[in-house]
């Protein structure tokens, strides 16, 4: 086994562990933190497998941007912190064998593809980073979602501010 495998398996497990945490951390703003901690696993994972462009792309507007929003938002409004109720439901069991389910239906898909997901790597122009950057930035591709997307992250801010406003 390669040192690029074994850093590959231990980044994958802690991408499993910190998003496991995700949604069994009992605190919502400690939740929040092990989704950026999960967030930035899957940044390494990306840049493992030599996606760089999708590594920056998840560090700057995952972590940048949505989960420091979300953090934000959290902390601005008290009245979700003071929540202690149960994290759970009697129905717990049910998403979990679903969980499994699902896991082992996806795990036989690929298991049934083969080398489908190497030939098709293998076939990808350089270029398509190019112009995927060019497109973002285009005033004739993609400009407009992005900026109605940073428009709608604003206003769920100053929606968080205004809920936590003590009057």
């Amino acid at each position: 086994m390669t040192p690029v495998q074994v850093i590959f398996l231990l980044t994958s497990l802690l991408v499993l562990g910190t998003a496991l945490m995700v949604v069994t951390a009992p605190n919502l703003v400690r939740s929040a933190l092990w989704l950026i901690a999960t967030l930035f696993s899957v940044a390494v994972v990306f840049v493992l497998l030599e996606a760089s462009f999708l590594a920056v792309v998840q560090v700057v507007v995952y972590i940048g941007a949505i989960a420091i929003m979300f953090i934000f938002a959290v902390m601005l409004t008290r009245k979700v912190m003071q929540d202690t109720g149960p994290q759970t439901n009697s129905n717990w069991w049910l998403a979990a064998v679903f969980s499994l389910l699902l896991f082992a239906g996806l795990a036989w898909m690929l298991s049934t593809w083969g080398g489908f997901g190497a030939q098709a790597a293998a076939s990808v122009p350089e270029t398509t980073i190019v112009d995927l950057g060019q497109a973002l930035v285009s005033p004739d591709a993609y400009i407009l979602p992005f900026e109605v997307a940073s428009v709608l992250l604003l206003a769920a801010l100053i929606g968080a501010i205004v809920v936590a406003w003590d009057r």
